[in-house]
């Protein structure tokens, strides 16, 4: 085998059998290459890869379902595809639908994988899808639904059921079943469990069945009219009403809960008898309702009536009160006006005596204010008054007691200037003269009086020296 690029002139002897291209390959998109020498076959994903000289395409066959499940999912999600069909070199993919599970199942390793979407699957050159036929159509047939993916619900499904009472009435019952299976998703064990069972439709519907129709055969038609919806959860969930659970272990597929949604006899004459009981029980609720609505309408009648009558009752005796009151006001307002005229009359010199009464008890407030206020301008008059007086009085005072001062000042000064002129001997000889010669010595001072003292008896000289001068005025000193 020549690789490229080069230029390879073949020899005569040299036959070129194949001419091959890298072929280019997604991460989602891949080829089956078997070996030519060992016949082993791979797959090669996500590169460009270039055949070696012992390898070829290898062309994987899926069965006729398969083909045409992976058609219908391609045509569903829009791809496109030529007429010949799918190129049965490249790998298979699907993509497996969000919460749904899909089994796939290895003939060389003898094991199979559970893939839970949404994921897209590639096929290995040995595995094959698992093709899951479930039961369809109502009431339920097998192998009406094809897919790859099983669903793990929550989602319903519709059968139709029938029945026979205790009393041979055989009814059509129309249910519909919500359901969901319990599956971790992280354990392989639980995963391979929900495809243990190959029809889980057919065969929960089977066995829901068989447990109404058990539940049903122990009662009587009418009952089973009556309380359809509570014998039949009962049949399927249990005595617990509380308990909406019935599970399946062997595929941990799970009912939550159960709508009837139809009830209708499968015997015409059946149904033409019920029919009638239904219409005669119309009928006669009709009735019955016909009787109470006119029992009433008579009743709320009467009542009107008698609330009429009562009403005509309160209203004349309303009316008789009204007479009365009005007889009344007519005699009060008669009274009041042949009283009115005199009493205002006296309520008006009552008035004006009030009035008079004030006015001579505010002069008299007046002329007694009058009287305080002359009262209190004479006492302040005379206050300014006495305190003129007295302060004229103090200022003459002062002016004296200055006189005086300065009088007995001149004494002193005229005392002492007789006593300088005489000198300080000739006191001392007139104090150590005798009297006589102290008179004559006095009277040749001019002396008219005179006063001899020591310093233990001190008198008043101011005075005393007044008295000495006899009075005599200053002008002539």
């Amino acid at each position: 085998m020549v690789y490229g690029p080069t230029d390879f002139v073949p020899p005569v002897q040299v036959e070129v059998v194949e001419k091959r291209k890298a072929i280019p390959l997604d991460e989602n998109e891949g080829i089956y290459v078997r070996d030519i020498q060992s016949g082993k076959v791979r797959m090669v994903c996500g590169q460009s890869y270039m055949l070696k000289s012992n390898e070829e395409l290898w062309s994987k066959d899926l069965p006729r379902a398969v083909e045409e499940l992976l058609q219908k999912d391609r045509a569903d999600s829009g791809d496109s595809f030529d007429n010949e069909g799918r190129d049965k070199t490249r790998v298979v993919t699907y993509r497996a639908p969000h919460n749904s599970a899909v089994q796939i199942y290895d003939y060389k390793e003898k094991k199979s994988r559970v893939v839970f979407g949404p994921e897209l699957i590639m096929l290995g050159p040995d595995e094959h899808f698992t093709v899951i036929s479930l039961s369809g159509d109502k009431p339920k047939k097998p192998h009406v639904v094809k897919t790859l993916g099983l669903s793990l619900g929550p989602d319903f499904m519709t059968d139709i059921v029938t029945v026979e009472t205790s009393d041979h009435a055989r009814l059509s019952l129309k249910l519909s079943y919500n359901w969901h299976f319990e599956v971790n998703k992280d354990s392989p064990e639980d995963g391979a469990k929900i495809f243990q069972v190959p029809d889980f439709v057919g065969d929960s519907c089977k066995a829901i069945a068989s447990r109404v129709r058990g539940a049903v055969a122990s009662v009587s038609f009418d009952s089973f009219h009556k309380h359809s919806a509570r014998i039949i959860r009962q049949a399927v969930f249990g005595a617990d009403a509380r308990q909406n659970r019935f599970a399946f272990t062997s595929n941990n597929l799970v009912i939550t809960n159960i709508d009837i949604q139809s009830v209708e006899p499968v015997d015409q004459r059946t149904r033409d008898s019920l029919q009638k009981s239904v219409q005669l029980a119309i009928e006669i609720t009709t009735k019955s309702q016909e009787a109470a609505a006119r029992h009433e309408a008579e009743r709320l009648e009467q009542e009107a009536r008698g609330r009429l009558e009562r009403q005509k009752i309160n209203d004349e005796a309303e009316a008789e009160k009204s007479r009365q009151e009005l007889l009344s006001l007519q005699a009060q307002s008669a009274a009041v006006e042949s009283t009115g005229q005199a009493k205002a009359e006296a309520k008006a010199r009552a008035e004006a005596a009030q009035i008079e009464g004030e006015a001579s008890v505010r002069q008299a407030q007046l002329r007694a204010e009058a009287s305080k206020i002359k009262s209190e301008a004479e006492l302040i008059q005379l206050k300014q008054k006495q305190e003129a007086e007295i302060d004229h009085q103090r200022k003459v005072d002062e002016l004296d007691l200055a006189r005086a001062r300065e009088l007995a000042g001149i004494d002193s000064a005229k005392f002492k200037a007789t006593v300088t002129s005489i000198g300080a001997e000739t006191i001392k000889a007139i104090a150590q003269a005798g009297p006589e010669m102290q008179a004559k010595m006095l009277q040749g001072l001019g002396l008219k009086g005179f006063m001899i003292t020591d310093g233990n008896s001190p008198i008043n000289l101011f005075n005393t020296a007044q008295g000495f001068l006899g009075g005599v005025n200053p002008s002539d000193i």
